[in-house]
């Protein structure tokens, strides 16, 4: 044992039945990464990075909190270091990070795409700076590589209304083995509280080529986007927002609050909830015409450090788990689209793991028996898509709903190395299944719980986004 590898065949795996799960259903499963935020214009020119740090460090919020709490200067995180130098200091703070999920990615991900298992540390870091730079130079190990070789199947990149799609239309000219989607992130036509709202529908105004003085014209805008959208493969849209706006308003109030903001004056709390809610009730619907999937990220309570976000920007780890009231406004406006049958397949990601049952429960009310799994709790997401997160969130969901229709992992990363975590995924549901069987709580019959599996990891997710 002392010589085998740390990232070795039976990692983390808890027994003999979580070991034939895993290496006989789970393991050659294609990966649906159906929410993350790679950058298709890399994908389109099948980028190939400079250097370790380029696809590894840059844009790592995790990483970098981590760097910080050691105290390692932001010279070596987002500042004017070299990319060796920011290396080395990352691989300086790696041993640091026991018992942090970041120890495993690390180690997965080096082993996964390197093939290097020495355990990284200051004292290593130059040699595998130089040898995983070298190999990176190899077109093996370009984007467009670095997917085929993780088995990924389906990735969904996250892009704005605004954006031009020039770049999935381009990866649309010149497929290669993975199929690259786009999902729709309206977010910012939602926040009219957020600095920056009047600028952003100037923006829209240009994309859509609406003129935006109603609440009617801010609808056509955005019909004439997700139309775009929709012509371009989308299926899915998603929201990151604190929690769900739900409040009862008339068009009319709604238009004039948008009119009001336009004349630059200032809104009521009570005037932007009613628009944040009329606009995310009409996105809704328009999702269900469309028959997308819609999925909403609660429970972030973001750009807490104010001088840092003034000097890097939003995205650069200053964000942390709220503790919003959830259920109330989340149910009235699930319970309104339904009653229109108006709802479409929806997934509810959780932030805060205190919510885990209030969100496990809350999917039953609205699964109707149309459609297998219609509403999701969704993995273990951001601060939770770890060990422990993970194995709450399932146990939530399995305690209190039906494991076997979920839908399984995604990366939510900005990393064209984070597909491990798919892996990691893949070897705690067997795990869960294996220590069951194990201790008598479910039967030894490795075939029907062997598809269970394989479904949760992939043929669940296959059928619910119909890619």
């Amino acid at each position: 044992m002392k010589n085998q590898k740390f990232i070795h065949d039976n990692f983390i795996l808890s027994n003999k039945y979580a070991e034939e799960l895993y290496h006989s259903y789970a393991k050659e499963m294609p990966i649906i990464d159906y929410h993350c935020h790679l950058a298709p214009a890399d994908i389109a020119r099948d980028r190939v990075f400079e250097n370790t740090t380029k696809v590894w460090l840059d844009g790592d919020h995790y990483k970098w909190r981590a760097m910080r709490t050691l105290g390692i200067d932001e010279k070596y995180i987002t500042g004017g270091a070299s990319d060796k130098e920011k290396f080395q200091k990352w691989a300086e703070t790696v041993p640091y990070t026991m018992r942090n999920p970041l120890y495993h990615w690390t180690q997965m991900e080096l082993a996964r795409y390197f093939d290097e298992h020495e355990l990284l540390n200051g004292n290593n870091a130059e040699r595998i700076y130089n040898e995983t730079t070298e190999k990176l130079q190899s077109p093996d190990l370009s984007c467009r590589s670095l997917l085929t070789k993780m088995n990924v199947e389906v990735v969904c990149t996250t892009e704005d209304p605004i954006d031009t799609l020039e770049h999935h239309q381009k990866i649309a000219k010149n497929p290669f083995e993975t199929l690259i989607s786009t999902s729709f992130r309206p977010d910012k036509s939602i926040m009219i509280g957020n600095e920056g709202f009047l600028e952003y529908l100037s923006k829209l105004e240009k994309a859509s080529d609406v003129s935006i003085n109603s609440l009617q014209d801010l609808k056509d805008a955005l019909k004439k986007r997700l139309d775009y959208f929709d012509s371009n493969g989308c299926k899915v849209s998603d929201h990151g927002l604190n929690s769900i706006p739900f409040i009862n308003y008339t068009d009319a109030e709604v238009d004039a609050i948008l009119k009001k903001k336009l004349k630059k004056q200032i809104l009521t709390s009570e005037e932007i909830e009613k628009y944040e809610s009329a606009v995310l009730q009409f996105l809704s619907e328009e999702y269900h015409k469309l028959g997308w999937v819609q999925q909403f990220h609660l429970g972030a309570l973001r750009n807490n450090n104010k001088r840092m976000l003034a000097k890097l920007g939003p995205d650069t780890g200053w964000d942390s788990i709220a503790d919003y009231p959830q259920a109330e406004k989340l149910s009235n406006f699930l319970n309104k689209l339904d009653s229109q049958d108006q709802l479409s397949k929806t997934i509810i990601y959780n932030l805060n793991p205190a919510h885990n049952e209030v969100m496990a429960t809350m999917i039953g009310n609205f699964n109707d028996g149309s459609v297998k799994g219609k509403v999701q709790f969704g993995s273990g997401w951001w601060f939770l898509d770890q060990k422990d997160g993970m194995t709450k969130q399932m146990n939530a969901l399995s305690n209190m709903g039906l494991i076997s229709c979920f839908i399984g992992m995604l990366t939510d990363s900005r990393s064209f190395l984070s597909f491990p975590r798919h892996e990691y995924f893949r070897r705690l549901v067997c795990s869960l299944f294996g220590e069951d069987i194990e201790n008598g709580e479910l039967p030894n019959d490795m075939e029907w719980i062997g598809k269970i599996v394989q479904d949760i990891c992939y043929h669940n997710a296959k059928e619910y986004f119909n890619f």
